[in-house]
């Protein structure tokens, strides 16, 4: 009797490959059916906004407004190149 090594091997190889690419695609329609039940029984907050509305810039003292300045340029570069790559 002749065996094909190979042959088995690529078969192995196959049904290990076919296995975890059932596993992965049912997980993640487990996880999304995980994340609809629990936002259903447990809705998300909504956020405050981290920053008051009735505080402005001009309220900072002069010495920091500086570096306040400087912050808020560097989020709004930041986040033009983020919404420019996405």
């Amino acid at each position: 009797m002749e065996i094909n090594l190979v042959a088995e091997g690529m078969k192995f190889m196959f049904l290990g490959m076919v296995t975890v690419f059932l596993f992965l695609i049912l997980m993640v329609y487990v996880l999304h059916l995980q994340a609809k039940i629990i936002n259903k029984f447990f809705p998300p907050k909504e956020a405050s906004p981290l920053i008051k509305p009735s505080k402005s810039v001009q309220s900072v003292q002069d010495g920091n407004s500086a570096k306040v300045a400087a912050i808020v340029a560097a989020i709004m570069t930041h986040k033009n190149k983020i919404a420019k790559k996405g």
